[in-house]
């Protein structure tokens, strides 16, 4: 699939899914925290608090940032080559199951 949906769970109603078209990039923000950026899902956010971007901040081990990026690179290459269900699921926090063993959280912020 070309544009497999990316799959975030923070909470039983607390979730997001961006295709990956809309994924711009991922930082390390400090030490254990990945951001990742998308494409605002809510269209047209304006306003002083509008990001017009939606970020998912991913927790980790301390000093396993790399291979946290290493692993979601690799599951979004597999998802676009292979995966006949068309997404994958990068974070759960309501199962605990994660792309990687050293996330250990996610939380999501929506453009306002």
């Amino acid at each position: 699939m070309e544009n497999p949906m990316l799959i975030f769970i923070d909470a039983a109603d607390d979730a997001a899914c961006y295709p990956l078209s809309a994924f711009a990039g991922m930082t390390v923000a400090a030490d254990a925290t990945i951001k990742m950026r998308f494409s605002s899902s809510i269209a047209g956010g304006t306003g002083a608090g509008a990001l017009e971007a939606d970020l998912v901040t991913v927790t980790c081990t301390a000093d396993k940032e790399l291979t946290v990026f290493k692993a979601i690179a690799s599951a979004i290459s597999g998802a676009t080559r292979n995966l006949s269900e068309g997404y994958v699921v990068i974070a759960d926090d309501v199962n605990s199951t994660y792309i990687d063993s050293n996330i250990t959280g996610i939380a999501i912020t929506l453009d306002t």
